[in-house]
């Protein structure tokens, strides 16, 4: 008797009964070469994958819209992928000595299945509507230019309200955050799902192609990374509810942002399996999403720690899966009484205490464990660290920042005295504070200076600006167009995917998103 070979899902059809719905084309191949197909409908996937209790990932169902017709489905990329995550469904079953024999699986793939299955199909939704007025986006890895990309937190809604943005000026927008929960599925932030499917629709609408990554994690909210990615249940309930919200705003990708593997970051629980579980998890989590869509990961200076505590010398199955990793250059040194840079190119004069804490150790750092440059994105800080203290310089030999400040929404004060900044005195402050602050000047040129008795230094050792106010005891730390410049020029030098940015809220008006694009080459 013939046993099946192998099977494939590379055309699907559609039907009016009982409704609108999907009918994927089931190829089967048997060991003595003989091929049929069969048509099932989502429903039966998912009655047999109930039937089975099988750990195993299916897509979402997508959700209904009724008043487009079936032509308009041709060619649709989210399609695509859901018979991608079909097959590799049914690959996994194959694969597994546990249900390969199955009857229940081996009569769904029979010519003779019938079934009554009553349920759920895959119909079209809204956010075909979109992608079927415009060219389908290639994935970013096949695109010739460089990327300019940045992240804009669910806070920024007021700031840089969707309907306001001018998308030309970004590549990826990494939408941040969603937070993993205590049942390895995610929380969202008051109205951020609203904004979310403002800022996704006014981006198709745009015309510029903008890609929308759903951004999961950051500093402050990493607590239960470790626990969702501990084992294969809780990986799959967090890649279904990731694969979820990208069916169901219309998402290009999902950013991975976990402050850190194998490290308590701001006080997460952690394992020494920490990094054999991501692997694990993004794996899974590539063959649920397809390969048009966007992987990545916010990271620090070197690899993930692996199961020794000390970086992974060989991160090459990592990067196989994903399409970028988001290098964060940035907090790098916060404010203190010996003020230093937060975001250094280099480690130029050779004095640094962090000599690996910097954009050029990170680069060396990670293509040295296999992950290539051209799918690394460079991070540039938009803000900077207030520090009183009467230096007029920063130091060269620095030392590490006691405790990272968490990114979060900023603080607006009207009541300051021009260029008095006392009040952010050991905090962060963004770009454009600093300029609604009066400590600095756009000038003519588009470049800035310091006003109101503050005066601009250069950090050669850092290849970073700061300010300093004797007479205020205030410094400083930051990066401007100068330094923005040399580090967007260092990524297209050293072929790097491009550079992101955190974040754009803290930008004035475009003058720094400009300053990197055109030193991208874009």
């Amino acid at each position: 008797m013939s046993s099946i070979a192998n099977v494939f899902i590379d055309k699907h059809t559609t039907s009016s009964v009982p409704d609108l719905h999907i009918l994927y084309a089931v190829e089967v191949v048997l060991d003595d070469g003989t091929k049929y197909e069969v048509l099932r409908r989502y429903s039966e996937f998912s009655a047999l994958h109930d039937a089975l209790d099988d750990p195993y990932a299916l897509p979402p169902k997508n959700s209904v819209f009724n008043a487009l017709v079936p032509s308009a489905w041709a060619n649709d990329e989210l399609i695509t992928e859901s018979k991608d995550r079909l097959l590799a469904y049914l690959n996994s079953l194959l694969r597994s000595s546990l249900y390969q024999s199955s009857s229940k699986l081996l009569a769904f793939l029979n010519l003779n299945y019938i079934t009554d299955v009553q349920g759920f199909d895959d119909e079209i939704t809204p956010s075909m509507i979109c992608k079927a007025n415009l060219t389908i986006k290639a994935p970013v890895s096949s695109l010739s230019s460089l990327v300019a990309a940045a992240y804009y937190p669910d806070w920024s809604s007021w700031s840089n309200p969707p309907s306001k943005m001018d998308f030309s000026k970004f590549d990826i927008l990494f939408f941040a955050f969603v937070v993993p929960n205590s049942s390895s599925t995610i929380n969202w932030d008051d109205g951020s799902q609203d904004t979310l499917r403002n800022l996704v629709s006014a981006a198709c609408q745009s015309g510029h192609r903008t890609q929308i990554v759903l951004s999961i994690g950051g500093w402050g909210g990493s607590y239960w990374f470790s626990n969702s990615m501990s084992n294969a249940t809780n990986r799959t309930k967090l890649i279904n509810a990731l694969v979820g919200a990208v069916n169901s705003f219309g998402l290009d990708g999902i950013d991975i942002d976990w402050e850190y593997p194998n490290s308590p970051g701001s006080g997460n629980p952690y394992s020494w399996a920490d990094a054999t579980n991501f692997l694990t998890f993004l794996k899974c989590l590539r063959a649920a999403l397809g390969w048009s869509k966007i992987i990545s990961a916010a990271v620090a200076h070197h690899p993930w720690l692996g199961p020794s505590g000390a970086p992974l010398s060989n991160v090459s199955d990592y990067a196989a899966q994903m399409s970028y990793i988001n290098i964060m250059n940035y907090d790098v040194n916060g404010a203190s009484a010996t003020p230093a840079p937060n975001a250094p190119l280099g480690n130029l004069c050779g004095s640094s205490s962090q000599p690996e804490a910097n954009a050029q150790a990170a680069l060396t750092q990670w293509k040295e464990a296999g992950f290539p440059p051209s799918k690394m994105l460079l991070g540039l800080a938009l803000y900077g660290y207030v520090s009183k203290s009467t230096a007029t310089r920063l130091s060269n030999s620095y030392a590490p920042v006691a405790e990272l400040h968490e990114h979060a929404p900023l603080v607006e004060r009207t009541d300051t005295v021009a260029g008095d900044l006392s009040q952010w005195w050991g905090s962060q402050v963004a770009f454009k504070q600093l300029v609604s602050a009066g400590a600095l000047k756009k000038q003519a040129d588009g470049t800035y200076g310091g006003t109101n008795g503050f005066t601009m230094g250069w950090d050669d050792c850092s290849d970073t600006p700061f300010l300093y106010n004797t007479a205020k005891t205030t410094v400083v730390s930051y990066d401007d167009t100068y330094s923005l410049a040399d580090k967007a020029k260092f990524a297209k030098q050293s072929g790097m995917a491009g550079c992101f940015t955190w974040s754009l809220d803290q930008d004035d008006e475009y003058s720094l998103q400009n300053v990197i694009r055109s030193n991208l080459g874009k």
